[in-house]
Formats: structure tokens, sequence, C-alpha cells
């Protein structure tokens, strides 16, 4: 997905996209635009220009990203505040104007890899953060250790095959419910 208004620019990105055997499926040159059209055409990542109509590109890229869509910018500028912004936007890399081909594809290629790393990081960190709460509720509940805690629920994953993440969420399901149950 392109995201820049100026004609030329995308032209550029477009051709080059398609050079190195990829696809666009969208373009778009206004703020509003993108943010409608980027979760529709399912791209695998969005060249953005910093600067639009409508908008700051850096809050569109931001938005792009939490969507699940890697951003990479595109821009003339590099000053230090801007990298900033990019980098808490979630901005996976530059290409810098004018656009030199050759850096399109492996700059695309490793930021749509960065983002599914950082992606499956969170996700990491998310089951964690179920599981510790899980061997919290056991621990509490049975009087439990917890490296006991960590070993029921491990055990219990491997019993059903099924991820330890999967096991802490339907046990605090079940921790939630329990306490609403009759206990005669």
């Amino acid at each position: 997905m392109i995201v820049d208004d100026h004609e030329r620019s995308r032209a550029a990105v477009r051709a080059a996209v398609w050079s190195a055997g990829g696809e666009v499926v969208g373009e778009a040159v206004r703020c509003h635009d993108a943010l409608a059209s980027v979760p529709k055409m399912r791209a695998d990542v969005a060249v953005c220009a910093v600067g639009l109509p409508d908008g700051d590109g850096v809050g569109v890229a931001a938005e792009i990203v939490s969507s699940g869509t890697p951003v990479v910018l595109f821009t003339s500028h590099t000053d230090a505040a801007l990298i900033e912004r990019a980098r808490q936007a979630g901005v996976m890399a530059f290409l810098l104007k004018p656009l030199r081909p050759a850096e399109l594809a492996p700059t695309l290629d490793l930021a749509i890899a960065r983002f599914a790393e950082v992606q499956q990081l969170r996700d990491t960190l998310e089951g964690r953060k179920f599981i510790e709460r899980a061997k919290g509720a056991l621990m509490t509940r049975y009087q439990l250790t917890e490296e006991e805690a960590f070993r029921r629920i491990r055990r219990a994953a491997m019993d059903s095959r099924r991820p330890m993440v999967d096991i802490a969420k339907a046990l605090l399901v079940s921790e939630s419910v329990a306490p609403d149950l009759p206990t005669h």
C-alpha cells in the first residue's frame, strides 16, 4: 500500500515494487483515505509519506501499525525529532527520497520480517502475563509454591496438547466464575 500525495513519488514506489516482483494493492493520497483503505487491502506493508495534505504521516503510520500492518516511512527528512516520532509510532524502516529502486525490496522485506518478530515477542510477553496470573491464582487457591503451580499448568498443557497460555486463560476464566457458583 502506498500513502503519498505526490504522484511522482507514488509512481516511483509503484515501479520499484513491480520490478521487484511485488504488487501494489492500493494507493492513498490523504490520511483519511489511508486509514480507511489499509485494513481492507490487507497489505503486507504500507509505504507512507511523512507530509500529507490533511495531516501527519507519522500519526497515520502509528494507526496503521496498531491495525497490524508494518510501515516504512518515505521521506526526504532525517532529523532526530522525526526519527524519534517514527520510532514511537512503531515504524519499521525509512526510505529516503529520491527513491533508489534497488533499496526498496530489501527495506520492505526487512520491515515485514521485523514487524512479525515484534508481534511474536508481544504475543509471547502477553502469554507470560496470563501464565503468571494463573500461577498466582493456583498458589492462592491451593497454597502451592510457584514452582508447583507452574508444573500443574505445564502438565495440563501437555496432557491436553494445548499451549500453556490457553490453559492459563481457561484457568483464569474458571477462577472468575468459581466465586459465583453455589457451594451446596
